[in-house]
């Protein structure tokens, strides 16, 4: 039987504004990389399953280019 979901989250230290959630569900732990886009917005746009302590660098640089590509596409939209 699943346990209910239970979830934490934190900003990343030495990262560009990236905040991770961290989920867990059953015997499983996952996270989830994302950022906000104002105060009402938040963008999540990397999971992955952790098996450390530390997150991977390479995770989180695929979030900080996923999140300048986010507002790149979004600014290049309003104009």
């Amino acid at each position: 039987m699943l346990r209910p979901i239970k979830s934490q989250h934190k900003k990343l230290t030495n990262t560009d504004d990236i905040w991770e959630a961290r989920i867990v569900f059953g015997n499983n732990i996952f996270r989830i990389l994302g950022f906000f886009d104002g105060a009402k917005l938040i963008v999540l746009n990397h999971a992955f399953q952790k098996k450390t302590q530390k997150t991977p660098q390479q995770t989180i640089k695929t979030a900080e280019t996923r999140k300048r590509d986010y507002f790149k596409r979004r600014y290049k939209k309003n104009e």
